[in-house]
């Protein structure tokens, strides 16, 4: 314990140490006239990007599926692949770090020289595990989203492509409407088509990259139509009425398995209360009566 405090310490007073001599080197540079600043400041992950890019760089294929991956996770942070893992490496480092001190000062009933490396080595892997997990859910979370709101956004894209205005009006008109991840996806799509990207070609990619089935479907509809030079509208329409009936069988098939799903916590949770307050009484009182 006296060892670990006076490291802590250590470390605590080059810290602070460092601080003020920073502190005191801005407030002369800022006294004497000279620029202290340079442009916009990278951003934390950016350092870390910078500092571990010899430990962080990826394989190509590697890098190409991790780019994919934040793509569809909506690109937090604007992380690179290189960040990405940057990001992982350092948590699982803090996560060491902090396993090492829980080993050596909390009582874990084992020897530090074996408790201190196993829960640094259990932290670590955790550490280093939780960002893809987190990029995992973030990912789903996405895909809900967008599955959630597909179908109002299509009846929307019909209204207005049935008024007369054009697709990238209509395009134009969800990302207006809609501020989740499919308003975020259309909008890459509008930027996509800015840039010179044919639309069709766009729409595609966005299907791809997103993963929803019925986003799919949708935009082949929509690639086969301007194809075969089939109004638009008229598949859009068709289009919206089949995603309407998709997710009331789908809201549906969830209230037919609700009571099945009821089951288990049921037993697992009411019945053993239920028959703890109905024999208790009596169980109570024959273990009197034996006395």
């Amino acid at each position: 314990m006296l060892q670990v405090a006076l490291a802590a310490g250590v470390i605590c007073g080059v810290i602070v140490f460092a601080y003020f001599i920073a502190l005191d080197q801005y407030r002369a540079a800022a006294a004497n006239g000279h620029p202290v600043a340079g442009g916009p400041r990278p951003t934390f992950v950016k350092q870390l990007e910078s500092m571990l890019r010899p430990v962080a760089k990826l394989p190509a294929r590697t890098a190409v599926q991790l780019r994919q991956k934040l793509s569809q996770a909506g690109n937090p942070g604007n992380l690179t692949p290189a960040g990405f893992q940057a990001v992982r490496y350092s948590l699982a480092a803090v996560m060491a770090i902090a396993g090492l001190a829980i080993g050596l000062v909390a009582p874990l009933g084992l020897h530090d020289l074996l408790a201190a490396p196993l829960l640094g080595a259990l932290l670590a892997a955790m550490g280093y595990m939780a960002p893809v997990i987190w990029i995992e859910q973030r990912i789903g979370q996405r895909r809900r989203q967008i599955q959630k709101s597909l179908a109002e956004a299509t009846d929307l894209l019909t209204l207005v492509v049935e008024s007369g205005m054009s697709l990238d009006e209509g395009l134009l008109s969800i990302t207006e409407r809609f501020h989740n991840a499919l308003g975020d996806e259309i909008g890459k799509v509008l930027r996509e088509i800015r840039l010179g990207r044919p639309r069709m070609a766009a729409l595609e990619h966005m299907a791809d990259t997103a993963g929803v089935p019925d986003l799919h479907h949708l935009v082949e509809s929509i690639v086969q139509s301007d194809q075969m030079g089939v109004p638009i509208a008229r598949l859009l329409r068709v289009q919206a009425t089949e995603m309407r009936r998709r997710q009331r069988q789908g809201a549906q098939e969830r209230a037919a398995q609700a009571s099945s799903r009821m089951v288990f916590p049921m037993v697992g949770c009411i019945f053993p209360v239920l028959w703890i307050v109905l024999l208790g009484p009596a169980i109570i009182q024959a273990f009197g009566s034996l006395r």
